[in-house]
């Protein structure tokens, strides 16, 4: 039961959620055109390139991409320059980009309840361990990137 609690289920909860009340629940609300279609397609398609270029990076480094797992190196590299938590990140955009092109108006409150719930399950847990085996290295990657964008 414990890989029910990961990150990619979760997203894919909130995105039934979103789905749900796009279909069901509409209220004749709209974001209004064709250019929530374009921005949402385009939100999905970079988060879909954050965790693919995440995932090259894990792959790179010979570390375990898996949450709650301790990490066997800390990566710096890549998009890891621009953001520690690219994959969360790009959920992040999945979720906002799928709302859009659903017309979810309502669903727009679950994108910070979403990010709650990522930061306090599992960023602050793997920040934590990645403090405690990668001390100064750790802190000083904290100073210079920044945990979303």
């Amino acid at each position: 039961m414990k890989w029910l609690d990961t990150p990619p289920v979760w997203l894919i909860g909130f995105l039934a959620l979103s789905w749900v009340q796009a279909r069901h629940f509409g209220l004749g609300l709209t974001f209004g055109g064709g250019w929530a279609d374009f921005a949402g397609g385009l939100l999905v398609g970079g988060g879909v390139l954050l965790i693919g270029l995440a995932a090259l990076e894990f792959r790179r480094a010979r570390t375990t991409i898996i949450p709650h797992q301790e990490a066997g190196s800390m990566i710096t590299s890549g998009i890891f320059r621009r953001s520690r938590n690219p994959i969360y990140l790009g959920d992040v955009l999945i979720l906002v980009g799928f709302i859009l092109r659903w017309d979810a108006v309502l669903a727009l409150v679950l994108i910070p309840v979403f990010v709650w719930i990522i930061e306090t399950r599992f960023i602050i847990n793997e920040e934590n361990m990645l403090r405690r085996k990668f001390r100064a290295d750790f802190a000083r990657y904290c100073q210079k990137t920044r945990r979303w964008l």
